[in-house]
């Protein structure tokens, strides 16, 4: 247990220099804490279908954001408004003189489309996917329900579109530039 506890130590210790998540510590394993996951990607457009039919778009060449999120189990409301926050502030878009990276989606006027991702908290079992570390679907779905209707309320509610929760759906995606970030919610200076 004391080689574990100073293990943990060192790799907190380097965080801000490589990638560690938060760990902690219990008298039998040495364990890493979770956090809400979102893949964003700036897109020059993007559509959810279910069945062959449209659930969600931004438009062609409409511009915005698509927004994978994941939840894991110990996700809280603070996770969920860091999330929105980055979504609706990060710089993605270059200003009108063509200097990169000084407009957020709000300022473009953009759309934003979510799809709740739960494999964003696979982990592989040999070659096996399993999917323990997401939050279950009655909990995930409430919280996702909530980002989105934040989203809306925060922003504009005719830009922001959703896939089905739960539902099998098929992602188009036209990403621009290809510009993909990833961000995790307990990871703040990653």
């Amino acid at each position: 247990v004391r080689l574990l506890k100073r293990f943990a130590a060192l790799l907190r210790k380097g965080a801000s220099s490589c990638f560690c998540p938060p760990l902690s510590i219990n008298h039998k394993h040495l364990t890493f804490n979770l956090f809400m996951r979102a893949v964003i990607q700036r897109v020059l457009s993007s559509s959810v279908s279910v069945n062959g039919q449209i659930v969600g778009k931004i438009p062609d060449k409409a511009r915005g954001l698509c927004v994978l999120v994941g939840i894991t189990h110990d996700d809280t409301q603070d996770d969920a408004d860091y999330v929105i926050r980055k979504i609706l502030t990060t710089r993605y878009w270059p200003d009108e003189n063509g200097t990169q990276w000084k407009r957020n989606v709000q300022q473009i006027d953009g759309s934003l489309l979510l799809v709740s991702q739960f494999t964003l908290y696979s982990k592989f079992k040999g070659t096996k996917l399993d999917f323990h570390r997401a939050m279950g679907p009655e909990e995930a779905k409430a919280m996702f329900d909530g980002i989105v209707e934040r989203l809306k309320k925060d922003y504009k509610e005719d830009k922001v579109e959703t896939g089905e929760f739960g539902g099998y759906m098929n992602v188009h995606i036209e990403n621009d530039g290809p510009v993909t970030t990833i961000v995790d919610s307990k990871q703040r200076d990653f």
